[in-house]
């Protein structure tokens, strides 16, 4: 019974976080991408706050440090991550979104060789990394080389860009404050700063768009169950499966993307497209099996746990267990 419980709600966890760049897809049909981010993120970040204050005894940042580790998560993880990939999105379909989104866990051991002293990437590591580099052009071209396609790639490139410098130089500026209020004073900071780029960009105010009962379902569906749904199912299956096994999420996601995209909305991908996430799965394999994956798996769980439903990725070390799917 554990075996296809764990399963069971592997797969939920999967559909959660797939659907949610459609979810982004029908939100931007009537939202500006930046505020939309800014507006998930304002209910998501209340929310959890809300819960820290309940669970936690210190909820918020008292030192230099803490509050530095705060600001690097808000402003690249959340921040400026979620700007590019809503805005990028505006371009490309959910699946494409997905597919590119895939490449932050890739990218992380390239920015851990330069800014963590101790952190070496081995040659596997480093084919790995061209592999996954190389998925995402391949993805590009798949799609268009010219246009407005490529416009949204290179923007989701640059939001996994950004996730994974972030996830790096939060493991640099480690500090004390427990990780549900550091989270929590992330997404507000993050939405802060995505509210300040809004009003830059002269987007629409909140009061003035077109809130239409699909884009209210949107901004509920992100930040209540893709945030908070997938933060409960994304702990009880990390205590049961473990680090390695969880972070496999991360790439059951765009397949679920692709499949409720084309029975849902009659998407579809190109031939090239395929190629490329094969080229950003094999990086990854290649990762997994040097020396860098688990680094990989300790850097993310910094920033990664409870906050963000598309690059939510796996634990920390303290938690790894060796359980798999068949174990009880």
């Amino acid at each position: 019974m554990s075996r296809y419980r764990n399963l069971a709600l592997f797969l939920t966890l999967s559909v959660i976080w797939g659907t949610a760049y459609l979810a982004i897809d029908a939100g931007l049909a009537t939202l500006p991408p930046v505020l939309f981010a800014a507006l998930r993120y304002d209910v998501a970040g209340a929310a959890l706050f809300a819960f820290a204050l309940v669970r936690n005894d210190r909820w918020r940042p008292r030192t230099l440090a803490e509050w530095r580790l705060v600001a690097v998560g808000g402003l690249l993880v959340i921040g400026l991550n979620f700007a590019f990939l809503f805005s990028g999105q505006r371009y490309v379909g959910g699946a494409i979104a997905a597919i590119v989104a895939s490449t932050a866990p890739v990218l992380t051991p390239l920015f851990a060789r330069f800014l963590l002293p101790d952190e070496r990437l081995d040659a596997r590591g480093v084919v790995g990394v061209l592999l996954g580099l190389a998925g995402v052009v391949v993805v590009a071209a798949g799609g268009s080389t010219l246009g407005g396609n490529l416009v949204g790639i290179v923007l989701l490139a640059l939001a996994a860009v950004s996730f994974a410098f972030g996830t790096v130089l939060t493991e640099r500026y480690d500090a004390p404050l427990s990780l549900v209020p550091t989270q929590a004073w992330m997404m507000l900071v993050g939405a802060g700063f995505l509210h300040a780029v809004s009003a830059v960009l002269g987007e629409t105010p909140p009061l003035l768009v077109t809130w239409t009962p699909a884009a209210f379902a949107a901004l509920a569906y992100l930040a209540l169950v893709s945030s908070a749904v997938g933060y409960v199912l994304y702990f009880d299956l990390l205590d049961r499966l473990g680090a390695v096994e969880i972070s496999l999420v991360k790439y059951v996601v765009p397949v679920v993307t692709a499949l409720v995209g084309w029975a849902a909305l009659g998407e579809s991908l190109s031939p090239g497209t395929v190629a490329g996430f094969a080229l950003i799965v094999g990086g990854f394999a290649l990762l997994k099996g040097g020396d860098a994956f688990d680094e990989v798996v300790r850097l993310q769980a910094r920033v990664s746990r409870g906050y963000n439903a598309e690059n939510v990725y796996v634990p920390d070390s303290s938690a790894r267990r060796d359980a798999a799917f068949g174990d009880d």
